[in-house]
């Protein structure tokens, strides 16, 4: 055998060898899942499961503490309630999540394109948070009345700020080495911003994002309690009203099941759009 052939076996049975320790990618994947979700799964399995075995020990009445048990059951039952509500939710969600996603993108870049705007904005940005939207909200539906317009423009007022603050952020924190080569190279103002500027953003607005996604469905609720015809929030008022404590639980679920699938969705979208990202921060914590 000459030095070639002994030196290409060689390298098969390292690769051979490699394959049999990393083991398939998808086996990797799943270990990977275990790892990351299990221990939060089990605190959640965990904590239902002394919910339930209190509530029975103790003999709660349900319109007080209902079990989880309980609840499964009465959603199930109230299912076709909840379906049209649901969707009236999702609808003000989506329609307030698009305007916030406008209005937030649009104050970032006008934040960004000077520091005197900077000045002049940022400040009215972060004084709009301080007024309760609880106190808005009977306002809205004052001057627009009852239809779905005053839900979306809460959902729009609890999800823009996160977005516009987090994008302008990134947008300030673009590679000034980049930047520099790019002006050295003859490139005008909106081509350095299309591609170093934003592209160096989107990590900061993917984190705005899924702030504003956890606070999306809330906020269409907060809208309905003051008032609506229909939505999750009505739903939990007309149940509260009869003392269907158990219902009113069943839509909490429903409405935080809305936001974890929404906020999955998004990380999914993040991890698609922004696989350079993900690399580089996996390679930096195995060199921790």
């Amino acid at each position: 055998m000459n030095s070639e052939e002994s030196q290409e076996t060689s390298g098969q049975g390292r690769n051979s060898l490699l394959t049999t320790q990393t083991g398939p990618s998808w086996l990797g994947g799943g270990l990977r899942f275990v790892r990351l979700y299990a221990p939060p799964l089990m605190l959640i399995l965990l904590l239902l499961a002394a919910w339930q075995l209190g509530t029975w020990l103790m003999q709660i009445p349900k319109w007080l503490l209902p079990s989880p048990a309980q609840i499964v059951v009465a959603g199930f039952e109230a299912r076709e309630l909840l379906g049209p509500h649901t969707w009236q939710t999702l609808k003000e969600t989506w329609l307030g999540l698009g305007l916030a996603l406008v209005v937030g993108l649009s104050l970032a870049v006008v934040v960004d394109s000077s520091s005197l705007l900077r000045r002049t904005v940022y400040p009215l940005l972060v004084t709009s948070q301080t007024v309760p939207v609880l106190a808005l909200a009977p306002l809205l539906i004052i001057w627009f009345g009852y239809g779905i317009l005053p839900k979306v423009i809460v959902v729009a007022l609890v999800c823009f700020f996160p977005i516009a603050v987090s994008t302008a952020d990134g947008l300030r924190v673009a590679d000034p080495d980049l930047i520099a080569l790019l002006r050295a190279m003859g490139a005008k103002r909106r081509q350095v911003f299309l591609k170093v500027r934003v592209p160096g953003a989107l990590p900061s607005f993917f984190s705005g994002l899924k702030i504003a996604i956890t606070y999306s469905v809330v906020g269409a609720v907060i809208g309905e309690w003051v008032g609506a015809s229909r939505g999750l929030g009505i739903f939990m008022i007309r149940s509260s009203k009869n003392f269907l404590t158990d219902r009113v639980f069943a839509a909490i679920a429903v409405t935080s099941l809305l936001s974890i699938l929404m906020f999955a969705v998004v990380m999914l979208l993040e991890r698609s759009l922004l696989p350079w990202y993900y690399a580089h921060r996996e390679e930096v914590w195995e060199d921790v």
